[in-house]
């Protein structure tokens, strides 16, 4: 779900509700710091604080949660960004829910606007919840925000961390979640006339480079492990 309201009530109203993606069995995922490293992969979070960070520092915090620093979105917390704009790049990152918790990952976003329309955003969220029943398809988790649904989910049960990579390549972006590809797509196949699902144009769809970041919806989501690779 999303905060623009009379936008969403315009999409719902297109629409029509959809199934739940298929359930797949999320896969076991490695993470080897200096492999990583050796690749071309950078640190966004320095496990100590929000240095590399702008928007709203004040409703994210940094928290040890089993003993590993998190970025943790407070109540009321809403859009974080790196200071950093990225173009072609490889995210990779754990997240973990709480019952019923909204966020999304905001891509190629100006630091100005709502990432998910000036922007792209990839869903993240508890879609197991019951008052997301009726959720379109493009609203489940990892779907591009009203671009492209996810075609399967892989989330592990409330509580538990998952392993997200999330990649943009000119104008492919897939997803892939706990070892499952979950939105693979080509935009201009997706969003032909830069057109959402809905027949909206999107200025977002246009943008070639921008911020990563999270956009929270007060609900609290802890996101660790950040790392990205330019492309």
């Amino acid at each position: 779900m999303h905060a623009h309201a009379a936008l969403l009530s315009f999409l719902f109203a297109c629409a029509p509700v959809a199934e739940p993606p298929a359930a797949v069995a999320p896969k076991p995922v490695a993470f080897d710091a200096a492999a990583e490293k050796a690749d071309g992969f950078a640190v966004l979070f320095n496990g100590t604080d929000l240095d590399g960070w702008v928007g709203d520092t004040k409703g994210y915090k940094v928290e040890s949660i089993d003993g590993v620093p998190a970025i943790v979105c407070q109540p009321g917390g809403t859009n974080l960004f790196t200071k950093e704009e990225y173009a072609d790049f490889e995210l990779r990152l754990e997240f973990q829910l709480t019952a019923g918790a909204n966020n999304g990952l905001a891509l190629r976003a100006p630091l100005e606007g709502d990432p998910a329309w000036a922007g792209f955003e990839s869903q993240v969220l508890d879609n197991s919840a019951e008052k997301y029943k009726g959720l379109k398809d493009w609203q489940y988790h990892g779907s591009i925000y009203g671009v492209a649904a996810a075609t399967a989910t892989a989330l592990r049960p409330v509580g538990e961390w998952n392993a997200q990579t999330v990649t943009m390549k000119g104008r492919r972006v897939t997803v892939v979640l706990n070892g499952v590809t979950i939105v693979d797509i080509d935009l201009d196949e997706a969003a032909p006339e830069g057109k959402t699902v809905a027949g909206e144009k999107v200025g977002g769809l246009t943008r070639a480079k921008g911020h990563i970041g999270f956009c929270g919806h007060g609900d609290r989501v802890a996101f660790r492990n950040i790392r990205v690779k330019r492309m």
